[in-house]
C-alpha cells in the first residue's frame, strides 16, 4: 500500500475519530483494501471552490472530519480578514445524503468559532444562499451540495461576503488556511451553539419578491397565465421554491413530474441528476408530449442548472443544450427591453470563453456590450462588482446549463431561469411561435451556431495525472489542422498568450490564468480543452458554424454541422 495512505490511516486510527469510522476503516482493510488506500492517498483538495468528492470515511472523502477541517480553516481566514468585528455566515444544502448533517456540521464549527449562523432550517436552492449572503450583509456563506454529481458525491461551497464563489485573493488564501489545519484536534467541533440562528421563509418571501421583479412582460404572462408548463425537481432543491415562483409570476397551469418531486439523495428514477442528459428528462419528457405541453423544465438538485425540453420544427420534443438556452435568454433580456423601452446605454451582459460565440454577434448586433470572462460564475460575478455604478448588468450565462439573471444572486440560478423561460414561452406563444421556432428565426438573424461538450473521465490515483498529460501535449505541439481547416489561432489561458500561427503575432490575455487551450480554426471552428475544476475529467469543447440563408434549408444545415463536429471528433481522437 502507498506509504502515505498507510501513514494516515494509522492516525485515524489512533486519533480522536468516533467508533464508527474506526469500524469501517477496519472493516475496508480486510474486504476492500484497494478502496481504502483510494481513501487516504491524498487529501481530498479544497480548490478555488470548496471541496467536492465521494463520501465514505478518510482524507480523500467526503466526511464530518473533512468537513469541519476545512470549516476551521475558513473560519480562521475570516477571523484575519476582519479581526475582531462582527462575523456573520449564511449555511444551506441540498437534498443529497448526508447534506443535513454536513450543513449541520459546518454551522456548529463556525459557531463555536465565535462566528453568527443563519442556518436554513432546511433544503433550498444554492441561489438563494448567494440571495441571502447580500440580504443579511453576511461575510461569507457555504452551501453542502455536489451539484448535478452522481448520488455518491457531496461537496462544500464557499461564498464571499458578494454572494460569489470565492475569486482571488480569497481563494487562495482560504486553501492556505485549510492546509494548516493538520489534525481534528484543531478543530472547534461544539460550544457555540447560541450562535445559529435558523432562518424562516421571509428570506424565501424576499428571493421569490425579487426574481417577480425581473419579469419584463408580466402584461403577457396574465394573457397567456395558462401556459402549458411541465416541471421536474429530479429530487432536489427545486420543489421548494420553483412551483411558488411560477404562481408568483401568475402561472397557473403547472404540472410538476410526481415520481421525481420528492427530494431524495438516491436520485431513485435517474442514473444522473443532471438536467442536461436526457436519460434523466426523459420522464418529464413523456409527461410533457403526453400533455402536449408548451415547455418542459428541469432542475438539478441543488437547483442552479436548468434544462429545458420544447418542440421543435416538426413537432419533435427535443432537449435544448446550454448554449442554445443561454442565447435564448440573452436575446430576450437584449430584445425585450429595448422593445418595452427600458433598455439602458450602459447595459452589458458577460459570457464565458467557452461559450457559444452566438451571444457576442446577439450583443453585437443589439449595441449592448458583451465582456467574456473564464469558466465559471465567480469570475461573471467578479466583474459585476468591478464595473457597479459604471455598467448596468442584465443576463450572464454560460453553455453548462446556467443563466444568472439581474444582480441580486452572484451565482447561476435555475430558479429566476425557469420563470423567464416561461415567460419567454409565453411571449412567443402570444405571437403564435415556440421557443425553437424563435431560435431559428435568430440562427437567420445573428448566425448558426452549433456546439457539443465530449467529457472523458480519468478516474482514480493516476486520473490527474493523465489529464495533465493531454493538456501538456496540446500545450507543447498544437495541432497545425483539425479536420482540413488551418488552426489560425491557439489561445493559451495558463500562459495568458494569443499567438496568430500565420503572421507569428502574439498577444497577451487579460484574463487571470486558467488552464485552458483554444485552438480556432480558418473556417471559424474552435475547439477548447480544459480539466474540470470539480471532477476527475477533461473537458473538449466544439463550436462550428455556418449562414442560415431561409427556414427550408435549416435541417440540411444542421446535419452539415453535426457531421463536422463529428469529423472533428474523429480528427482530434475525441
Amino acid at each position: 500500500m502507498n506509504t502515505t495512505a498507510s501513514e494516515k490511516i494509522n492516525v485515524w486510527l489512533d486519533g480522536n475519530y468516533d467508533a464508527e469510522t474506526k469500524s469501517t476503516i477496519q472493516k475496508l482493510q480486510a474486504e476492500n483494501p484497494t478502496d481504502l488506500e483510494d481513501s487516504f492517498y491524498k487529501n481530498l483538495e479544497f480548490g478555488t471552490g470548496g471541496l467536492r468528492g465521494i463520501m465514505g470515511v478518510g482524507t480523500n472523502r467526503m466526511n464530518k472530519y473533512t468537513i469541519g477541517m476545512a470549516t476551521q480553516g475558513f473560519a480562521n481566514y475570516l477571523k484575519s480578514v476582519y479581526g475582531n468585528a462582527e462575523i456573520s455566515v449564511v449555511i444551506g444544502h441540498d437534498s443529497r445524503n448526508n447534506s443535513r448533517f454536513f450543513a449541520e456540521t459546518t454551522a456548529n464549527v463556525f459557531a463555536a468559532n465565535g462566528i453568527k449562523v443563519f442556518l436554513f432550517p432546511a433544503l433550498r436552492p444554492t441561489p438563494e444562499l448567494s440571495f441571502a449572503i447580500r440580504t443579511l450583509g453576511c461575510k461569507a456563506g457555504v452551501v453542502c451540495t455536489a451539484s448535478h454529481n452522481p448520488k455518491e458525491y457531496n461537496g462544500y461551497k464557499a461564498y464571499w461576503d458578494d454572494g460569489s464563489q470565492l475569486v482571488p485573493p480569497h481563494d487562495k488564501n482560504v486553501i492556505k488556511e485549510v492546509e494548516k489545519i493538520s489534525s481534528v484536534d484543531e478543530v472547534k467541533w461544539t460550544g457555540g451553539e447560541a450562535n445559529i440562528t435558523l432562518l424562516d421563509d421571509a428570506m424565501d418571501n424576499q428571493y421569490i419578491a425579487m426574481i417577480k421583479d425581473l419579469s419584463v412582460y408580466p402584461e403577457i404572462i396574465a394573457k397567456q397565465h395558462d401556459l402549458k408548463i411541465v416541471y421536474t425537481p429530479i429530487h432536489g432543491t427545486g420543489i421548494t421554491l420553483v412551483p411558488k415562483t411560477l404562481a408568483a409570476f401568475g402561472f397557473t397551469n403547472v404540472t410538476v413530474v410526481e415520481e421525481q418531486a420528492t427530494p431524495d439523495g438516491n436520485f431513485p428514477t435517474v442514473a444522473y441528476p443532471n438536467p442536461e442528459e436526457t436519460e434523466t428528462m426523459s420522464i418529464g419528457l413523456a409527461k410533457a408530449k403526453a400533455m402536449d405541453a408548451d415547455i418542459l423544465l428541469g432542475t438539478d438538485p441543488d437547483a442552479d442548472r436548468v434544462g429545458v425540453g420544447v418542440k421543435n420544427h416538426k413537432g419533435e420534443w427535443v432537449l435544448m443544450n446550454g448554449n442554445q438556452t443561454a442565447v435564448l435568454a440573452f436575446a430576450y433580456m437584449i430584445e425585450a427591453r429595448k422593445n418595452k423601452g427600458i433598455a439602458q446605454p450602459n447595459d452589458m451582459v458577460i459570457s464565458t470563453i467557452v461559450t457559444t460565440e452566438m451571444i457576442n454577434e446577439v450583443a453585437k448586433q443589439n449595441d449592448v456590450h458583451c465582456y467574456n470572462v473564464l469558466t465559471g460564475f465567480k469570475w461573471i460575478a467578479s466583474l459585476i462588482a468591478e464595473l457597479e455604478g459604471e455598467q448596468n448588468y442584465i443576463v450572464g450565462g454560460e453553455e453548462s446549463f446556467g443563466l444568472m439573471i439581474g444582480e441580486k444572486v452572484r451565482d447561476k440560478d435555475a430558479v429566476s431561469a425557469v420563470a423567464l423561460l416561461c415567460e419567454m414561452a409565453a411571449v412567443e406563444k402570444a405571437n403564435g411561435k415556440s421557443l425553437y421556432d424563435k431560435m431559428i428565426e435568430m440562427y437567420l438573424q445573428y448566425g448558426f451556431y452549433l456546439e457539443s461538450l465530449i467529457s472523458i473521465t480519468k478516474k482514480g490515483m493516476n486520473g490527474q495525472k493523465e489529464i495533465a498529460d493531454m493538456m501538456q501535449g496540446y500545450r507543447s505541439n498544437p495541432p497545425a489542422t483539425i479536420n482540413g481547416s488551418k488552426v489560425c489561432e491557439v489561445l493559451d489561458y495558463e500562459l495568458q498568450i494569443g499567438k496568430d500561427l500565420e503572421s507569428g503575432e502574439s498577444w497577451t490575455i487579460d484574463l487571470p490564468k486558467s488552464n485552458v487551450l483554444q485552438f480556432v480554426t480558418e473556417d471559424g471552428s474552435k475547439i477548447s480543452a480544459r480539466p474540470s475544476g470539480t471532477e476527475p475529467k477533461i473537458k473538449f469543447y466544439l463550436s462550428v458554424q455556418t449562414k442560415l440563408n431561409n427556414k427550408e434549408e435549416f435541417d440540411a444545415k444542421y446535419t452539415e454541422l453535426e457531421d463536422k463536429m463529428q469529423a472533428i471528433r474523429t480528427d482530434m481522437s475525441l
